[in-house]
């Protein structure tokens, strides 16, 4: 399984319904379910119908129906009946398990934001076997981290190296491993909290997963990608570096990633990574 690097799917696999049009549901409506829900009603004369998923005790749902306008499902049973031919999750790890690979069996469709969940595995294995009973497509984005055309690219000639390098405000690495590991308050020099393989560091670093799986995948895969994960006092926000070397040469990727205004543990970048991902899907609808 490799990532996609522009959320493309090949031209002609992507389903319709019974009235000639495009039925996404967006599973999760969290800061990046809503924007991407919003970016989608903005497209005003696209043919597509729109829905979503969320849990049964999510607090906010008649504020989502007033906002949105939109059938409110909680269940995937539920969702199933309402035939939808695209699912766009924005819900986290857990979710693509237990929505992802279901839907997936049932013929739908899926645009993944949780690449991380797929260092498992077991979980990558389920999802290729629910893409064969549904006769699906599974489409990974890119999120947070750019560049994943290229890597992708280069490994056909054949890599020889990936290391993915993550640094964060001292701060932001509260809430994980390092916090009981290192002074992040008193820190105030670029300190190295972690170095391994991507296979370790999605297991202990869940929340930067995302991006180390992406790399992973569109790569050398999680056992021979090297990770560094670094506390660093001197930037601001969220940088993400990639430097592979192969037969193609030597790349060196550096991206400061903004974070979304309705969520700052989120990348800006990997909202729009979704949207971008479900306009070309729409493209090819058309």
């Amino acid at each position: 399984m490799t990532i996609s690097a522009h959320g493309r799917l090949p031209r002609g696999t992507a389903k319709e319904s019974a009235v000639g049009r495009e039925r996404i549901a967006i599973i999760g409506m969290g800061a990046m379910g809503r924007r991407v829900a919003t970016a989608l009603q903005a497209l005003g004369t696209t043919p597509f119908e729109l829905c979503c998923l969320v849990r049964a005790d999510a607090p906010d749902t008649d504020q989502l129906k007033r906002t949105f306008g939109i059938e409110i499902f909680h269940d995937v049973d539920a969702l199933v009946g309402w035939h939808p031919t695209l699912a766009v999750e924005c819900a986290g790890h857990a979710a693509v398990e237990e929505t992802v690979v279901p839907l997936l069996g049932h013929g739908i469709d899926a645009i993944v934001v949780s690449v991380g969940a797929l260092s498992s595995p077991f979980l990558r294995e389920m999802i290729d076997d629910a893409m064969k009973v549904g006769g699906s497509h599974l489409t990974l984005v890119s999120g947070a981290i750019g560049g994943i055309d290229a890597l992708h690219a280069a490994r056909m000639g054949g890599l020889d190296s990936v290391r993915y390098t993550g640094r964060k405000p001292p701060k932001a690495w509260i809430g994980s491993p390092a916090e009981t590991q290192f002074d992040l308050v008193a820190m105030d020099k670029p300190t190295v909290i972690f170095d391994g393989t991507a296979s370790e560091s999605a297991r202990l670093y869940p929340r930067n997963a995302n991006v180390t799986a992406a790399v992973a995948l569109a790569g050398v895969g999680f056992e021979r990608t090297i990770v560094t994960m670094m506390a660093d006092p001197g930037v601001d926000r969220n940088v993400h570096e990639v430097e592979a070397v192969g037969a193609f040469g030597h790349l060196t990727i550096r991206l400061e990633n903004n974070p979304l205004p309705d969520n700052p543990r989120t990348s800006w970048l990997a909202a729009m990574s979704i949207e971008d991902a479900v306009f070309r899907r729409l493209e090819h609808s058309i």
